[in-house]
């Protein structure tokens, strides 16, 4: 049998189509098209192996590559296929639909010279995709007795697709290693995503069919490199789509184009500064030493390491070095830079892993002193250099190396928000995690998909929009009845005593609204299983079952109105079985009323009224009522099922 992602170990190429592709998304393979034979077989999608699990009860489309105009035919269980490859050799083979009958399926595929391909043990049930971000990357064996549980693991119809990390520019055909299902075992479960598998664990023991569970996840990813090519398009327009692509063969253009957002930003944080082209309007002060900043005794980021910090540095050229152009080095810095040559923008990188290797035109150096500034931006954890001083340089391109490991000052930037990331950045850029993680899957039928994601945008304005782009995005490629579960944020961060705003909350509430408002989607709350002091909850297990349940339609606990009700406000509630409880009190924690801005919000006494819970009115003004309005607030309003109601905020209406 033979995938795309095996055509170059087996040395059968297609030809290469004339759609542009970019050195992540197998620019190689593309290029070994061009110069080998032709197919002597076709060859299929990189979903296409042993083992795979075929959406039950939708129509059954199998693509592949072939040569141009070539005839294809196809067996499927004993049902007959056949179509003529395009003019770039892509087909697809179009089986009607079928039941989950619990049979193995066997497929192949033969091409005008009679040279066939063979897929075993196919199985029809429900496929679901699962995606997101570390909470959906979270692996079984660090989970809640996950160990336990993976040890035990031994279903031979549930099983398991995982999609190696990559990003890409354009959508590819192909994965960065080649993919394979593999069936629940000891071996497979362990570094499987946790949230997936327990939740594909009970759809097995509910349904009794097969369950195929497709992993795709990427740790500290935002939302908008999960986004098809339509839906980016549709939200951020052409103009940054084609800065993504020319990232690809120019990367300077790219950074030219893209550095006046990066500097309008700094501007408007900094009242109009631009220490890029005027570095003395900064205090500037010694680098101790290149490494991680949390290292850096005494200073204010040996304690603090987040935030904007420039580093400075001079470097004189002669004319000759001048004239020929450069390469700037920095090693790997975390999280994310701009750097500027002479007041110019030379690069920009998002990666925890990437070395920053940055052309620097003629036209940027000057004989005599140079000046190399670097903005470094870290969210999370230590900060700075996580590689030595030996890493930076200066490479003249006529064969000079000049170290740069010393000689650095810093600054820490008046900055409160992060930059903006460019089109290509690898955590945050448009679509560039989809085109290399989902779009190989090509239009394969889904029963739906899981989302476990939002960490990474909060206070990144606009959520609920890309969300919705999110969902649409992906029916399109391949479901229209796909069903969506959205997972709402754990708990997590400090707590608080008095009301304030939460852009966890904030994420919370358009995770929520975004579900709510679409006629085939979920919200699955984790709002009572995350750990204050770890963004990583464990209790996985409780989690996949909650899925599993909002995957089958079963209604879970959620508000739906809140209206004012004598001298109360009445919030009504769907989903509520066997009525609704305060857990370890008297009365539900965490209601707040609020009017019309954050000030007036307070915290308001609430009582159960079976299904409803009552607000009392303490007269002043009240707009709207928000519910668990924190990081990590303490919730103790569950139904009879144990389900907790999910964090919300509602405008309060009139009878």
């Amino acid at each position: 049998m033979r995938t795309l992602s095996d055509v170059k170990r087996n040395g059968r190429r297609p030809r290469p189509s004339r759609k542009r592709t970019l050195r992540h998304a197998g620019a190689g393979l593309i290029m070994a098209l061009a110069t080998s034979p032709l197919l002597a077989a076709p060859v299929l999608a990189p979903v296409w192996t042993d083992h795979a699990v075929i959406q039950r009860d939708a129509p059954i489309l199998i693509a592949g590559q072939a040569r141009p105009r070539e005839r294809i035919s196809g067996e499927l269980g004993g049902q007959q296929a056949s179509t003529v490859a395009g003019n770039d050799g892509t087909f697809t083979l179009r089986f009607p639909a079928r039941p989950a009958d619990g049979s193995a399926l066997t497929l192949r595929v033969t091409g005008a010279d009679d040279d066939a391909l063979t897929v075993n043990d196919l199985r029809l049930g429900d496929v679901w995709l699962c995606s997101g971000q570390s909470n959906m990357e979270f692996a079984v064996e660090r989970a809640l007795n996950g160990s336990m549980i993976a040890h035990m693991a031994n279903d031979a119809d549930l099983r398991l697709l995982q999609i190696p990390k990559d990003t890409a520019s354009v959508p590819a055909t192909a994965f960065k290693t080649p993919v394979a299902w593999t069936m629940a075992s000891p071996s497979s479960v362990p570094g499987f995503s946790a949230a997936c598998y327990f939740m594909g664990k009970g759809l097995r023991a509910q349904q009794g069919i097969p369950i195929g569970l497709i992993h795709a996840s990427w740790g500290g990813s935002r939302l908008r490199p999960w986004l098809t090519p339509d839906a980016a398009e549709a939200l951020y327009g052409k103009a940054e789509l084609a800065m993504l692509r020319q990232h690809d063969s120019d990367p300077f253009g790219a950074v030219t184009a893209f550095a006046p957002q990066w500097t309008d930003w700094y501007r408007k944080e900094t009242g109009g500064t631009q220490p890029w082209a005027n570095p003395a309007m900064l205090s500037w002060a010694d680098v101790p030493q290149i490494g991680v900043w949390n290292a850096w005794t005494g200073t204010p980021l040996a304690t603090n390491a987040n935030g904007t910090v420039w580093l400075r540095r001079s470097v004189t050229l002669t004319p000759a070095q001048a004239k020929a152009g450069a390469t700037l080095s920095l090693g790997i810095i975390d999280d994310m830079d701009m750097a500027f040559v002479n007041g110019r923008a030379v690069g920009n990188t998002f990666s925890w892993d990437d070395e920053r290797h940055y052309r620097v035109p003629p036209a940027l150096l000057r004989a005599g002193v140079n000046e190399i500034m670097v903005a470094i931006s870290n969210s999370w954890d230590k900060g700075g250099f996580t590689t030595g001083a030996d890493k930076l340089q200066l490479a003249i391109a006529n064969g000079a190396i000049i170290p740069l490991g010393d000689g650095w000052r810093y600054s820490i930037a008046p900055v409160s928000s992060f930059p903006p990331r460019p089109p290509w950045d690898s955590n945050g850029g448009i679509g560039v995690m989809h085109n290399r993680m989902v779009a190989p899957l090509g239009h394969i039928a889904l029963k739906g998909a899981a989302w476990y994601q939002g960490e990474s945008d909060v206070d990144v304005p606009g959520y609920a929009d890309r969300l919705r782009a999110l969902l649409a995005g992906w029916r399109r490629q391949f479901s229209p009845s796909m069903r969506m579960l959205v997972v709402q944020l754990a708990n997590f961060g400090p707590p608080q005593t008095t009301p304030a705003p939460s852009g966890w909350a904030t994420i919370r509430e358009d995770q929520r609204a975004v579900a709510a408002s679409d006629g085939n989607a979920a919200l699955v709350t984790a709002i009572d299983i995350g750990e204050r002091t770890d963004i990583h909850p464990a209790n996985k297990g409780l989690l996949g079952q909650r899925l599993a349940m909002a995957a089958q339609g079963v209604a879970l606990p959620m508000p739906v109105s809140a209206m004012r009700d004598g001298n109360a406000i009445r919030l009504h509630f769907s989903g509520v079985e066997k009525g609704l409880a305060a857990w370890s009190g008297p009365a539900p924690l965490g209601f707040e009323l609020c009017g019309a801005d954050q000030p007036s919000c307070r915290y308001a006494q609430a009582r159960i009224d079976g299904t409803d819970v009552l607000l009392s009115d303490d007269g002043a003004p009240a707009t709207h009522v928000r519910y668990a309005w924190g990081e990590s607030p303490v919730v103790n309003l569950f139904d009879g099922r144990a389900l907790p109601v999910p964090g919300f905020e509602l405008p309060i209406g009139s009878r």
